[in-house]
């Protein structure tokens, strides 16, 4: 029999609101995108501004110490972690008087300054950078005029070319095809169906292009490129056209077959070997394209004077946001309609919860950075042969978060050290076990032995095979099996001995 009634049943349940996800996703973002996303709230939301002028002093970048990465965030902050999305469900449902911070209702002041002694957490974090937008040019060396691209140095040739009006517009769209190594990508057969016209005539076109400066643009192969530079040169004949054929066995230094392929003798060989070395592989790369992102570190490292470390943010890379309590107050006194006061009261808690949004992800980022810096001090101080095996779980129980909170904190993150500039991710390393029962040793540390060992290689003449490179590492107390040297080594991208053998004949 089916029937309808009503049922009362209770249970518990995770409800992550709209808010907590959108400090969740501000943990992930770099610091370009959180710029990205701070710019698109300040449009959106009237109440936020950018806090201008240099920081007081009180101000100062936030900073630990190697002791400061347990450090626990007081029960009033808002927490990240999913592990702990509770306290930051409470946090968030505290009411309508928790706007603007802590500060009770009668300190509450229309002016500015009274606004950031309100709220702790922007009042210290907002001031930490000493203004500088990331899109600033402070190094005053960046040129006013982009340089001249590949392609546009092409459309100035094919325009002088001499090309019939149907001609110059096959010429423009195979130039549309050059990718920023001079070489044209995508078969001419779909060219020529998508502009109605025959293969034969692309062709054509595309011979008399090939002739364009630099020498070798618009080939479709290697092979093509170098053939068309030698015959510039007016040295390609058989002999050269069969060495262009069978580049696979220069790679391999398989020098007897090459003389076989060619019909040459040793010394004819050499010479045209050292022929194709003079020559220029990628023809397009000389001209201007993109111009590359520089990586702005989100955090420093530097040397403590009293031993240790000092890890600090870069506070460039800190939006510094402020809510505008004045323009509130008279936005709120003049909303006469429900909605017209729902709308201020959205806009007031958005922005407020943003701005402790951005001051706890700052205050995460530190957090687990300085416990990376804990764990790797021994890499800072003598050289990657001393990084240590690490994982999330392991930061993650040394400073009370969720791995997948460490996770978000460490991607895209990077560090400045006086080592060069890492991502964050870069300290996590697998684990290899020690021969002798002693310390595990990091495989990135075992990466870079292996690499000093193959490096050292060619004073003697002696090249040391995958199977004596695990003998040597046994010696020296790592357990590793021989295809995982031969992993790490390709993942280096370094030859077998046997290829290296052949290299070291040649050279």
């Amino acid at each position: 029999m089916i029937g309808q009634r009503l049922e009362i049943r209770q249970g518990q349940g995770l409800v992550i609101t709209p808010q907590l996800q959108q400090a969740i996703k501000l943990l992930q973002l770099s610091n370009l995108e959180v710029e990205a996303f701070v710019e698109a709230e300040l449009e959106r939301n009237p109440l936020l501004q950018r806090e201008e002028g240099e920081p007081g002093e009180e101000a100062a970048d936030r900073s630990a110490d190697d002791g400061a990465a347990n450090e626990t965030a007081s029960d009033g902050e808002m927490r990240f972690d999913e592990g702990r999305v509770a306290d930051a469900e409470r946090n968030m449902d505290a009411g309508q008087d928790d706007l603007y911070g802590d500060a009770a209702p009668g300190e509450r002041s229309n002016d500015r300054a009274t606004a950031e002694e309100a709220q702790p957490g922007l009042s210290d974090w907002s001031r930490a950078g000493s203004g500088g937008g990331m899109g600033e040019d402070r190094d005053g060396d960046r040129p006013e005029r982009q340089q001249l691209t590949l392609s546009e140095h092409l459309q100035a040739q094919a325009s002088s070319a001499g090309f019939s009006g149907p001609d110059h517009a096959i010429a423009l769209t195979l130039i549309d095809a050059v990718d920023e190594g001079g070489y044209l990508r995508g078969e001419l057969a779909e060219l020529a169906d998508r502009l109605g016209c025959d293969l034969e005539r692309i062709e054509a076109v595309l011979v008399k292009c090939q002739g364009f400066e630099p020498t070798g643009v618009m080939a479709r192969s290697v092979p093509e490129c170098l053939k068309l530079q030698l015959i510039e040169r007016n040295r390609f004949d058989p002999a050269m056209g069969a060495l262009l054929d069978h580049l696979d066995l220069l790679a391999k230094r398989d020098l007897s077959g090459l003389r076989k392929a060619c019909g040459v003798d040793a010394e004819d060989l050499s010479e045209m070997i050292a022929e194709l070395k003079a020559l220029t592989p990628r023809p397009g790369a000389g001209f201007g394209g993109e111009v590359a992102q520089t990586v702005i570190p989100d955090v420093h490292v530097r040397p403590d004077p009293a031993g240790g470390w000092r890890v600090e943010l870069n506070s460039d890379t800190l939006p510094r946001l402020l809510v505008d309590k004045r323009y509130h107050g008279v936005v709120s006194a003049g909303a006469r309609s429900d909605t017209e006061k729902a709308f201020v009261a959205e806009c007031a808690a958005q922005a407020n919860w943003l701005v402790k949004s951005l001051d706890q992800r700052a205050r995460t980022i530190l957090k687990v950075a300085s416990e990376i810096v804990r764990q790797q001090d021994a890499f800072l101080a003598f050289g990657v042969e001393f990084l240590r095996p690490l994982n999330l779980k392991t930061v993650a129980d040394a400073i009370g978060m969720h791995e997948s909170t460490v996770s978000r904190v460490t991607s895209n993150k990077y560090v400045a050290t006086p080592r060069g500039v890492f991502e964050l991710k870069f300290f996590f390393t697998a684990a290899i076990q020690s021969s002798d029962g002693g310390a595990l040793h990091s495989a990135e540390a075992v990466r870079h032995r292996i690499k000093s060992m193959i490096d050292g290689e060619g004073a003697d003449g002696d090249v040391l095979s995958d199977d004596r490179i695990v003998e040597i590492l046994k010696e020296a107390g790592i357990d590793i099996a021989r295809r995982t040297v031969a992993k790490y080594r390709e993942a280096l991208r370094i030859p077998s001995s046997v290829e290296r053998r052949r290299m070291l004949k040649v050279g």
